[in-house]
């Protein structure tokens, strides 16, 4: 199958740092060509993959001191992608919606990944005005605010399963992972753990956005004892940072989409304490994988028990459930229901996690996986 990977320009694909749009984009590219599929892959010049590049922009965006607006790079790139449109069997976006219009005659070739949240207002008339343009869910969660939408599948996440693997020495510390914001939560993770006594590594990145809120209301809590800040970390060094970890820390406060780091985690075989909003219950099997709380009381409470769980079912239930290939599968099952939509789609893998549901494509015959 020849398929068009369309990335965002903000970073490279993989990211060299956070970048947790990017970084799927890659691994399933790179999962695509393992498969033997044709890709090409439209992304920043900066990007590295064994599929058919075209760079767009010549470095990630980010990177790039002298852009102050990124839609102009966009709208350049989607031209691009429309002269080339006839070369492909299908296309799959990953940057939100700008492409609607533009590739809305073509529709049934096309498959929109959403990769942010979706409560937002004024996200409701868009989807009602393109019903027709496929769409996939990163989580069942992640569809809650745009029930209507023309979602023809929720597909998990996965990461490439030889990425990160459990450590053979374990520290004496809980880890933090991500983004330092407000709806992310680090002073719960501080709270936990120095009500344990249990030291804290942060991991984190500080956007721009969230300086001020790491400057009044986070940096003031590093300066007591049992937390240490790290900063941002890159992919070779998550290894280490989560598999050394007792558990992952992950007290969200917000409809999260997905949340990356808890199957990076479990990919190292460390268990995940997680609060429950957003897809949380769909990540985390409580008892198994984490344990999964709804207040500070019962996270202080859970986090023994969590860090007691067996490493090596936290790793499987991963392999099982979140690997990259099994992620590509998903999406090759989903390409083919779209160009061929009187054929069910084959289920490559036994626990596949896609689940294909009724889309109001006028070519999408109605299928229950």
């Amino acid at each position: 199958m020849k398929i068009a990977q369309i990335a965002p320009l903000i970073e490279s694909v993989p990211p060299r740092l956070y970048g947790g749009t990017e970084r799927i984009v890659s691994y399933l590219t790179e999962e695509l060509v393992a498969l033997g599929h044709e890709v090409t892959l439209f992304a920043s010049g900066d990007s590295i993959t064994a599929a058919n590049l075209v760079p767009c922009v010549p470095k990630a965006l980010r990177l790039d001191s002298s852009v102050r607006d990124p839609i102009p790079y966009y709208m350049l790139m989607l031209d691009r992608v429309r002269q080339r449109a006839d070369e492909f069997d299908i296309l799959h976006f990953h940057i939100d919606q700008f492409q609607f219009p533009l590739f809305r005659p073509i529709a049934r070739r096309t498959v929109t990944t959403l990769h942010g949240r979706q409560d937002l207002p004024d996200l409701h008339p868009l989807y009602v005005g393109f019903d027709d343009m496929p769409l996939v869910s990163i989580s069942d969660a992640q569809r809650l605010p745009v029930p209507d939408a023309n979602f023809v599948a929720t597909i998990h996440h996965g990461i490439p399963a030889a990425l990160h693997r459990p450590g053979t020495s374990r520290g004496n510390y809980v880890a933090f992972l991500g983004r330092i914001s407000p709806e992310k939560r680090p002073d719960r993770a501080i709270s936990i753990a120095r009500a344990l006594g249990i030291p804290l590594k942060i991991a984190a990145k500080v956007d721009r956005v969230d300086e001020a809120y790491f400057r009044t209301q986070i940096e003031p809590l590093l300066d007591g004892p049992g937390v240490e800040f790290i900063g941002e970390i890159n992919e070779q060094q998550k290894a280490p940072f989560l598999g050394g970890a007792r558990a992952l820390l992950f007290p969200i406060d917000w409809p999260e989409p997905f949340g990356l780091s808890m199957i990076e985690a479990m990919a190292c075989g460390t268990p995940v304490l997680a609060f429950r909003r957003g897809s949380v219950p769909e990540i985390v099997e409580d008892g198994i994988t984490g344990a999964i709380v709804d207040t500070m009381e019962q996270a202080v409470a859970a986090l023994p028990r969590v860090i007691a769980l067996d490493r090596k079912k936290v790793r499987q239930r991963f392999e099982q459930r979140f690997s990259g290939t099994r992620m590509a599968k998903d999406y090759v099952s989903v390409y083919r229901s779209l160009l061929a939509p009187s054929i069910s789609p084959v289920d490559d893998e036994p626990e596949s996690q896609h689940r294909l549901t009724n889309g109001k494509h006028p070519n999408l015959r109605p299928q229950i996986a």
